[in-house]
Order: C-alpha cells, then structure tokens, then sequence
C-alpha cells in the first residue's frame, strides 16, 4: 500500500506527529516570562506514582474518568473553555503548572485550547490510536494524567492547538500588579 493509497487520517497522524516532533525539538520559548517575585516555586519534575486506588480516593469522578481512564468531559460544558482571567493552568492530578493564560485562544471547540505548553517539560506527547483514527494525546508529564489532545491546526507562533479538558486543569489566578 502506498502512502497516497492510504486512508487520509493515516497520512494526517504522521504529518501531526512530525509537526509535533519539530515543534519540540525546535525549543519553542516557554509562555511564561521570568518568574514573578513571591510566586510559589514550581512543582517538582519527579514522576508522580500512585495505585488506581490512590487516584480514586483525591479524585473527583469526573477527574478519575478524564486524568487516568483517558475521558473526555462534553464541548461547552466544562469550567475553563470560556475562561479569560490571567494566570496558570495546573494540573488537576499533581499540581504541575501546564498552560499559561497568555497563549489561550477561542478555537471555537467548546475546549480550552492553548498554542504552547508553559514550558518544555510541563507536556508529553503521545501517539493515541484509539477509536480508529491516529492522534497526538496530550498527557501531564509529572503525573501521566491524560489531558486532552494535539492539533495542527492552531494560531502562530507554533500552529499547534492543544485541546485540553478543563476538569484536567485546576488555575491559579495571576497576582494583580501594582
């Protein structure tokens, strides 16, 4: 079989994957600036590590059902896909900051979705081959928790839209400056 001759998601999942693999290895700058004084310090980079039992017990269903059983919570009906404040997005699981307000934009899917991770080591991706079709999922990268997935189709710089859950994210509102 040869690649024209193959099914169009096929040849889509590649290119998204190469994109992605590009995007990553190019260095693309963090979202975020220098850190704010009397901000609280990063979460560790460590793997977080717990039992299926653990996750169920601080979880919230709905959060169990998206962070650790790959869910996805309704368009429009999540907390964060009409969210405009200034601050960061955590993750839900571990606390680990993920997305910066400043590159959210309204892609008009009913999902929060962001063009850029706060920084290098907040994401991973993953190739996803469920539901017969080939996608880049995005997970958490300290706890594992899945976030939601990896489009090409997003705004510049980097042309990439990561479509997140919100009962993945947790924010933390930015301080006021004076």
């Amino acid at each position: 079989m040869n690649d024209r001759s193959r099914p169009t998601g096929c040849r889509r999942g590649r290119r998204w994957a190469l994109v992605l693999a590009l995007v990553l290895a190019s260095g693309v700058p963090p979202v975020v600036g220098a850190p704010e004084a009397g901000k609280e310090p990063p979460v560790s980079d460590d793997k977080l590590v717990k039992t299926e039992a653990e996750w169920m017990k601080i979880l919230t269903p709905e959060q169990y059902a998206v962070l650790r059983k790959k869910g996805t919570e309704s368009a429009f009906r999540g907390q964060f896909w009409d969210h405009h404040e200034p601050g960061v997005y955590r993750c839900s699981g571990c606390g680990a900051e993920l997305f910066d307000s400043r590159s959210k934009f309204d892609s008009g899917t009913g999902w929060p979705s962001f063009w850029a991770p706060a920084g290098p080591r907040s994401v991973e991706p993953v190739q996803d081959h469920s539901h017969g079709m080939v996608r880049t999922e995005v997970v958490c990268r300290r706890c594992g928790g899945h976030l939601g997935h990896l489009f090409t189709d997003g705004p510049r710089p980097t042309g990439l839209r990561y479509c997140i859950n919100s009962v993945s994210l947790r924010f933390e509102k930015r301080p006021a400056r004076k």
